[in-house]
């Protein structure tokens, strides 16, 4: 690709983006004529097809066989598994806009160009990123139910779908519960020299946490210079009126530095002064999948508190993904109509089926590689997760300057 052709291709791109924004933003009425209702009619049969195969394909392979194994061996409810299924639907909704969005494009537009009626189109003057607009604006209403379902819905239905199956399955699952709690507290510690410095003030450990209370508890305290603390209780919990953590049946070892000298104490019920934020460590979600935009922005601030900074990260990368995801169905879409309306492209549903499904796994194999890579810190989180949209578009671009030739 030489020089002349990239700026074909930027200039092309502006020239879409400047039609489209007036209608975007309001500025402008947007008087639908007869070809973008007919085209928008044209992708709305092979989008809604493409949203149903998609969704049973990938429901049947990520819940239907499981949930029947349940059915045959734990002994699982039909009833409970049909409200598990339903629950379920959202997320598998979500991961079939964008495939059916690139399907729809690709089919459609072969279609027509196939019959040559694109043909017609161009021979009367229209253009063809004037032909694809309505295939654009019908992938960006994608990309925002995209979002609204992935952050509105999904969350709270997967959380749902999860406690609904724990519960029949007799292991009742509620939002306060984790496993390997581990927090740790930076603050202002006085040096030997008289000097005030940041470090580790205390280092606490649960091995897990049911319902607002923390077991097997150990608490590493360093915050006094030449002093070193820890307390083991069998639990502990959070006491809101005296805005302290309250741990039962445990002991106390103190070791002074200078002298090394340890002194011991059991106690049946203590009060410590520690922070609350434990309990929003203990309750984060592990899984990003239930999590909405601002809870995962809350897991972060808590996160890095924590100086849980290898998490934290991952979370960052989660959160630019919440936002990068719903983009792909405007990517596909730009694609699929790209090439869809090549001169004499013909495809039918199986050939279209077969190369949606070549494309999105190449281009989730590429976000997966990207993702791994703000993950360990290679990438920053924001190029981790819109590399992979930044790449598509350029490649939708090049394909629809290569078609309108």
């Amino acid at each position: 690709m030489n020089i002349l052709s990239i700026k074909r291709i930027v200039s092309e791109s502006k020239t879409i983006f400047q039609r489209l924004l007036p209608y975007l933003l309001l500025k402008k009425r947007w008087s639908v004529t007869l070809i973008d209702r007919w085209l928008l009619g044209e992708l709305l049969g092979p989008l809604l097809f493409g949203i149903a195969a998609f969704t049973a394909v990938s429901l049947s392979v990520g819940v239907v066989f499981e949930l029947v194994r349940r059915i045959a061996e734990s002994g699982l409810s039909v009833i409970t598994a049909v409200q598990v299924l339903v629950l379920r639907l959202p997320g598998f909704l979500v991961l079939a806009f964008p495939m059916a969005t690139l399907m729809a494009t690709l089919l459609a537009y072969s279609r027509l160009s196939g019959s040559f009626e694109l043909t017609a189109l161009r021979s009367l003057g229209v253009r063809t990123w004037r032909i694809v607009v309505p295939a654009l604006a019908l992938a960006l209403v994608m990309s925002f139910l995209t979002f609204a379902f992935n952050d509105l819905i999904v969350p709270r239905t997967n959380l749902l779908a999860t406690q609904t199956l724990e519960t029949a399955l007799g292991k009742a699952l509620t939002n306060e519960r984790g496993d390997n709690i581990i927090y740790s507290r930076f603050g202002r510690i006085e040096t030997d020299e008289g000097e005030s410095k940041r470090a580790l003030t205390h280092l606490f450990y649960s091995r897990m946490f049911r319902r607002g209370e923390m077991l097997d508890v150990t608490l590493l305290d360093f915050s006094r210079s030449g002093q070193r603390q820890m307390l083991m209780a069998k639990r502990g919990k959070w006491n809101e009126k005296q805005s302290m953590w309250e741990f039962f049946d445990g002991r106390i070892v103190s070791l002074d530095e200078n002298t090394g000298a340890t002194t011991s104490a059991v106690f049946d019920r203590y009060f410590y002064p520690l922070t609350r934020d434990l309990l929003d460590v203990a309750k984060l979600p592990t899984d990003p999948a239930t999590m909405t935009v601002g809870q995962a922005l809350r897991a972060e601030r808590l996160l890095v508190q924590a100086n849980n900074q290898k998490e934290a990260r991952r979370i960052r990368v989660r959160i630019q993904e919440k936002f990068a995801f719903p983009a792909i169905c405007f990517v596909f879409g730009l694609i699929g109509s790209s090439l869809g309306v090549r001169p004499h492209a013909r495809t039918s549903r199986s050939q279209g089926f077969g190369i949606s499904v070549l494309l999105i796994f190449s281009y989730y194999l590429m976000s997966f590689i990207f993702s791994s890579l703000g993950i360990t810190g290679s990438l920053s989180p924001f190029f981790s997760a819109w590399l992979p949209v930044f790449i598509g578009l350029g490649a939708g671009l090049y394909l629809l300057r290569q078609s309108s030739r």
